[in-house]
């Protein structure tokens, strides 16, 4: 019976049979590929509003210049949430909060998404925006580090609207000048600190993200030093590609005036 056992394996193959169970196994192996990949693209988005009692919380995405809803929410009694999706590189992803009271003021919330990634965001109802605690994204750290500088430039700017009107109102129009011309030299810094910026921080997502969105308007040989000095792996990401289209297209026009 043992001989007859083992002689059992040495019988002839059929490859029909073999064919079968070939592909058989291919298609395991092509579906447990594409799980893998799709748990490496997926990105978790959780965390707490405090204080919130009603309303819905939406987590969007921007698609084709416009933001759209992805998921949504109701908080009953709670702030929690918890959202999904899977992307393929870092993107700009918004928390929307609806709180049924007709103030719109600091309801949303932009953050940087990554591949991968199990991010947390916790706030207050009443400060959503301004008090948001994003955490688990390297490149939203980056994006937290710029907006704090900007916010310099901002308040600044404010401050020296401020004082024109006043020199407006007191008839000091030498003033008024000097103060208009601190405004635009001040808007002027943060122009070129934005650009350097992006050109200093070339190995990560956040360059070609301000590229297009703060400094879209530089001159053409600007974005092209940004462009330029992006590492393979940030001019193959979502923005990256962007960024190298959008110059494409303005370098066309321009040859096109010329």
């Amino acid at each position: 019976m043992r001989i007859t056992k083992f002689y059992a394996y040495l019988r002839p193959v059929n490859f029909q049979e073999m064919k079968k169970i070939f592909v058989c196994v291919l298609a395991v192996l092509a579906l447990i590929s594409c799980n893998t990949k799709e748990d490496n693209n997926l990105m978790k988005v959780e965390g707490s509003i405090e204080g919130l009692k009603k309303g819905k919380i939406y987590f969007q995405r921007v698609e084709e210049g416009k933001i759209i809803n992805i998921d949504s929410i109701q908080a009953n009694g709670n702030g929690t949430f918890s959202f999904q999706t899977s992307i393929e590189s870092p993107e700009i992803f918004y928390i929307y909060l609806d709180k049924n009271d007709g103030n719109n003021l600091n309801d949303r919330l932009l953050f940087f998404g990554e591949p991968g990634s199990n991010i947390t965001i916790n706030s207050t109802r009443d400060f959503f925006e301004p008090n948001a605690k994003v955490e688990g994204s390297e490149t939203n750290k980056k994006l937290v580090e710029y907006k704090k500088m900007v916010s310099k430039f901002s308040d600044k700017n404010l401050e020296l609207i401020e004082k024109h009107i006043r020199a407006i109102q007191d008839k000091n129009f030498v003033l008024a000048d000097s103060l208009k011309n601190a405004s635009d030299r001040n808007a002027l810094r943060r122009y070129l600190y934005s650009l350097n910026f992006a050109i200093n921080n070339k190995e990560s997502y956040i360059a070609p993200y301000i590229a297009l969105s703060e400094v879209f308007d530089a001159q053409l040989k600007y974005l092209d030093t940004i462009n330029n000095s992006l590492t393979p792996e940030v001019a193959n990401s979502k923005y990256g590609q962007e960024l190298a289209k959008y110059i494409e297209e303005l370098k066309k026009e321009q040859n096109e005036k010329e």
